[in-house]
């Protein structure tokens, strides 16, 4: 019986090594297939995954696996204004999503021009009249490029869902126009760029929806206030997105610009952003009272630099510096941010400098000295929870703005710094988008201006010879808030 039954096991032993092989040689071969396997360009972003803040990485993503191309998925319109006219009627209205057609221009305004900012970056060393280096002072403005890149990715990738890029102008809002003027400004020799901007500005003004609207639902990134100067005038009905509004008239003709028509864009930060740990781990490390880096020698409202660096200095806990925004000057402006309490934000050439978003996205509470400013969406935000804003004529004032800071309270600046991180993502522009950041802030003002933007419209396409004109008296005054220009 022993026997009997050892032969038994024995003749198992082989029928198990058997089975064991083959489930080994099924795992192997389920191994391959999944290693091999690599999820479509178009897979959905994984969820939790860190967005990419950086313009040169997230452009070279954006080129190499060409995404460019997909702007050629919008259907050329081909027939008359009118007949687009009736179209755009006939379709529903009752979505609640931003719909906005992208035009197809020429690879000429739009990838060409990515590219070549991309490919030249490092082999340049060029700079701008006040020694900052060109390709850098491109990406501060580069808002084109972020809204084009988001509007041209794959729904699957997408997190914005208030906007929508739809194909077929009749079932579009808005009409975006993707050319890059700031790269084109600052990287082509001026009489080529100003012979590029004649191009855009026929090609644009030829379009069915244009002559539609005259432009009115149509928007214009023109972020740097020197980008397509020579005839932009000839686009001034469309929404223009900037960097602020230049009431001071040094930038913008009388009536180009205004709030109920354009729209204030943040500028793309030059620092790193300090997250929630950073943040908190980071007040009480903050020793300096007041900190600016920058040129104190400025056109304009920027003026008031020099005096402010005469009257504050010798202050104790205050540190004013001259510096550029090259890699270095970048790096310790973020030093000196996130070491301080308040950061100085006076105006530049225009009122506004990218020094505000950069102080927010540090921690640093913003210390407003710029009577003319418009900041960004500010009829989505309160910029009173994050910064202060001073009048010009007291800070220049020896001691005054000191003593103003010093007699914040504990409970004020605690209040100030409780809104640091919620405010900070608002001027964070990624790949993807996401809710809330300045890309969402950008179509939700959009959206808000679309009841006005088709009761001119309509004004305008019924008006008749020796009618009252769509403008106002209101066009009498400078640019600004009182200026309303469809």
């Amino acid at each position: 019986m022993g026997r009997a039954h050892g032969i038994k096991r024995v003749g198992a032993i082989p029928t198990l090594l058997v089975a064991i092989v083959a489930i080994a040689c099924i795992v192997t071969a389920l191994s391959s297939i999944f290693s091999a396997y690599r999820p479509p360009m178009d897979a959905a972003v994984i969820p939790g995954s860190a967005p990419d803040r950086s313009f040169l990485s997230s452009l070279d993503r954006f080129l190499e696996r060409g995404l460019g191309a997909r702007s050629r998925l919008s259907v050329p319109w081909t027939g008359s204004a009118e007949d687009l006219d009736r179209g755009m009627e006939d379709r529903a209205r009752s979505s609640q999503v931003l719909r906005v057609y992208v035009y197809d221009m020429p690879e000429k305004f739009t990838l060409q021009l990515l590219r070549l900012f991309r490919d030249t970056y490092k082999e340049t060393a060029n700079l701008t009249s006040n020694g900052s280096p060109v390709h850098r002072l491109i990406g501060q403005h580069s808002i084109d490029y972020w809204l084009y890149a988001d509007l041209l990715a794959p729904e699957s990738q997408r997190l914005l869902k208030s906007v929508k890029r739809v194909l077929n102008p009749t079932e579009a809002d808005i009409f975006y126009i993707p050319f890059f003027t700031t790269i084109s400004y600052f990287l082509m020799e001026k009489q080529q760029c100003k012979q590029l901007y004649r191009e855009a500005l026929s090609w644009v003004t030829n379009q069915a929806a244009w002559k539609r609207s005259g432009g009115r639902d149509h928007v214009l990134p023109v972020h740097h206030p020197w980008s397509f100067k020579s005839v932009r005038r000839f686009m001034k009905t469309a929404i223009w997105l900037l960097p602020d509004l230049d009431s001071t008239g040094n930038w913008y003709k009388p009536g180009e610009v205004s709030l109920a028509k354009d729209i204030v864009l943040p500028y793309v930060p030059n620092v790193d952003a300090c997250d929630a740990y950073c943040l908190e781990t980071s007040w009480s490390q903050r020793h300096t009272l007041l900190f600016f880096r920058g040129r104190t020698k400025r056109n304009a409202g920027g003026k008031i630099r020099s005096k402010l660096a005469a009257a504050l200095q010798n202050e104790a806990g205050v540190i004013i510096e001259e510096g550029s925004i090259g890699e270095a000057g970048r790096r310790a402006t973020q030093k000196g941010m996130r070491s301080s309490i308040f950061c100085l934000s006076p105006a530049g050439d225009t009122p506004s400098s990218a020094r505000l978003f950069d102080a927010i996205v540090s921690g640093c509470i913003p210390v407003i000295v710029s009577d003319e400013l418009e900041p960004p969406f500010e009829g989505l935000v309160d910029y009173r929870k994050v910064a202060l804003f001073v009048p010009s004529v007291k800070t220049t004032e020896k001691g005054w703005l000191v003593s103003y800071l010093r007699a914040i309270t504990a409970r004020q600046l605690s209040m100030l710094r409780g809104h640091m991180l919620e405010f900070s993502r608002h001027f964070q522009y990624s790949s993807p988008a996401q809710q809330l950041g300045p890309e969402d802030l950008t179509w939700q003002t959009v959206a808000g201006k679309l009841q006005s933007i088709r009761l001119h419209i309509r004004r305008a396409q019924r008006l008749v010879d020796g009618g009252r004109n769509v403008c106002t008296c209101d066009c009498r005054f400078a640019n600004g808030s009182s200026a309303a220009i469809f």
